[in-house]
């Protein structure tokens, strides 16, 4: 079963927005959904791994591009 991945670009904002705007996106999300991320902010690299860990969702991937980080969360139940 494949679930429907959405991206959110919170590039150019600075903490915490990045980890607002993926908790009120995750919200509007169906449990089990896969939420991408990206974020340029240098606080994201502790923040969104914290907020997963606090929220009970699965941090799948974390990748630090050159220009970016890219998150992939996993919604939990």
């Amino acid at each position: 079963m494949t679930q429907e991945t959405e991206t959110l670009d919170a590039l150019g904002l600075l903490c915490p927005l990045p980890v607002l705007k993926a908790r009120k996106k995750l919200k509007s999300m169906p449990a089990g959904s896969v939420l991408r991320l990206l974020a340029d902010d240098p606080a994201a690299v502790v923040d969104v791994p914290h907020f997963c860990a606090e929220a009970g969702h699965e941090l799948i991937a974390q990748e630090d591009l050159s220009e970016h980080q890219v998150y992939v969360i996993r919604k939990s139940e």
